[in-house]
């Protein structure tokens, strides 16, 4: 992967296909490519061009030391933007890179053309709050769970119980799950990224087209959330998918696709 300047770091990013830009800013401690899997492809063939790319933390990106904000990482968007001229451009962000995307276009909206946020919220309520701080605490304190316990822990946090009844399925997630917490070294420094503090009076000011996309089975950025992040988007609307928890994108791809892309086609 090609790497640039931003921010005062280096970003590694992918760029695929040909046509109008859309940028994809993946969620906490993810690498770009996973949106390899079915977002870009689709994308591609629908006559856009996407540019992915792993946010700071996340290797081959630089990790800087120390605690991550979340206007750390908005600024190493913004450079990337600017760095390969995307904007204004479309964006599709899940979890935190959904965050990213709204703080971008509440501060920079002369480089969002629309953005479609997957799996947001705008505040923790009291189950959301507690388990961050409790995520918190085990990177404070220097804690690292076995490979398997953090497997067996992202399949209850990520997947549906649809997903997680089928054996065979859920068999493999585990594999791929414990695989990387095996090889991978986590992005401590995302930890820290402010994900509690109510946003909403801030995300009215977002002039941007927005789309929603919650997941029923979400439970880190539950449906109920997840439309509190539409209702505080002027003009924005909501689609939500049942099926799948919080990687939907992954669960339920093809809803998923044609609920991203029949948004972007429109802005």
């Amino acid at each position: 992967m090609p790497l640039l300047d931003s921010n005062g770091i280096r970003l590694s990013y992918e760029r695929t296909g040909q046509g109008e830009d859309v940028l994809l800013i993946m969620g906490q401690n993810a690498a770009g490519h996973v949106w390899n899997m079915h977002q870009t492809p689709a994308l591609n063939r629908a006559g856009y061009r996407t540019t992915t790319f792993n946010n700071r933390g996340v290797a081959p990106s630089s990790a800087p030391p120390g605690r991550y904000t979340l206007a750390d990482m908005v600024a190493d968007t913004r450079g990337l933007i600017e760095a390969l001229d995307l904007g204004p451009c479309r964006i599709v962000g899940a979890s935190l890179g959904a965050m990213i995307a709204e703080e971008l276009a509440i501060h920079s909206p002369s480089l969002v053309r629309s953005a479609v946020l997957v799996a947001t919220r705008p505040r923790a309520d009291a189950v959301r709050r507690a388990q961050t701080l409790a995520d918190r605490a085990l990177v404070e304190q220097g804690i690292r769970l076995p490979a398997a316990y953090q497997a067996v822990d992202t399949v209850q946090k990520m997947l549906s119980p649809a997903t997680q009844r089928d054996d065979a399925t859920i068999s493999t997630w585990l594999e791929i799950f414990e695989l990387a917490a095996e090889t991978g070294a986590e992005a401590g420094g995302q930890t820290w990224v402010e994900t509690i503090e109510d946003r909403r009076p801030d995300l009215s000011k977002i002039t941007a087209p927005c789309r929603v996309i919650a997941f029923t089975d979400d439970g880190v950025a539950p449906p109920h959330l997840a439309a509190e992040t539409a209702d505080a988007i002027p003009g924005c609307d909501f689609v939500e998918i049942s099926g799948c928890g919080h990687l939907g994108f992954l669960e339920r791809p093809d809803e998923v696709n044609t609920a991203i892309l029949e948004f972007l086609d429109k802005h």
